[in-house]
């Protein structure tokens, strides 16, 4: 393996860590980094779902006492049932639930989201588009709920806006962020559900991936994957923390502006030739 090989996947690696919590989409900066490497040409939506394992093993690191008391009180649930209306229980259910959307469309869709979805000019439109909605919502939310408000109904909205993340350029966080502050959730509770919706499906789809790499054999290096997946992993746990401080006192308004900013780019560059759409 080459030493440009190894360099290009931690570069994609940090660029994965440090865009996956973002409401900037992680897939579509390495959709658009990808073709401008040495290398070029798309890293793939199995690499990027392989390394986002790194990204969510840094969830699981900085939220994983929220996470033992969700599981404790979600299992006791399944048997008691004054549990059941426990706080920490009900995210459970709800965080099961909300997975449920991207889950089902992720399997019908398959073949258009490795494909299809993956075209550039897409990935552009759909920063741009996302990015002024994301406006929209941090203006007119109330920003006044909690998630021990999260309802049912808010459950399976959050899990609707995940699926979006499907395709590129949406962003997973940006999507269900957008959807908490619409919803009326503050900036940190919309975030920090956002993080924990994304365990159940961004480990499932990412384990998925590299089983059916060995299973079927796969042109996705081991070596220069697992570096990259390390690199999203340190680099992406430094961002968590550093963004659960920010949207605390900050609005979403950088992130609008960049995506903006970079989706008119790309679009620039696709019409000049300088980048291909597939």
């Amino acid at each position: 393996m080459s030493a440009t090989a190894w360099a290009e996947a931690a570069f994609l690696g940090l660029v994965q860590g440090l865009t996956e919590f973002l409401p900037v989409s992680s897939s579509a900066h390495l959709r658009i980094l990808g073709p401008m490497l040495p290398s070029g040409g798309d890293p793939g939506a199995a690499f990027t779902a392989i390394t986002q394992i790194g990204t969510e093993a840094a969830v699981l690191l900085y939220f994983r006492k929220d996470i033992l008391r969700i599981l404790q009180a979600w299992w006791k649930s399944l048997t008691h049932a004054q549990w059941r209306r426990d706080p920490d229980a009900r995210m459970g259910w709800l965080i099961l639930i909300g997975t449920l959307p991207i889950a089902l469309l992720g399997l019908v869709f398959k073949d258009a989201i490795e494909g299809t979805l993956r075209n550039l000019t897409i990935t552009a439109v759909m920063l741009i588009v996302f990015g002024l909605i994301l406006a929209i919502a941090d203006r007119v939310g109330s920003k006044q709920r909690t998630l021990k408000e999260l309802t049912w109904g808010h459950g399976l909205m959050f899990g609707l806006a995940q699926a979006m993340a499907l395709i590129p350029g949406v962003s997973r966080s940006g999507g269900t962020i957008t959807a908490g502050l619409l919803m009326g959730y503050s900036r940190e509770a919309a975030a920090r559900y956002s993080f924990l919706l994304a365990i159940p499906a961004v480990l499932a789809s990412g384990f998925y991936q590299l089983y059916r790499s060995w299973e079927v054999g796969s042109p996705i290096a081991p070596g220069p994957t697992a570096l990259a997946t390390l690199v999203a992993f340190v680099v992406g746990y430094g961002v968590i923390v550093w963004f659960l401080r920010l949207v605390s006192t900050r609005s979403y308004m950088p992130f609008v502006v960049y995506r903006v900013a970079l989706g008119s780019v790309v679009l620039v560059l696709l019409a000049a030739g300088v980048l291909s759409a597939t």
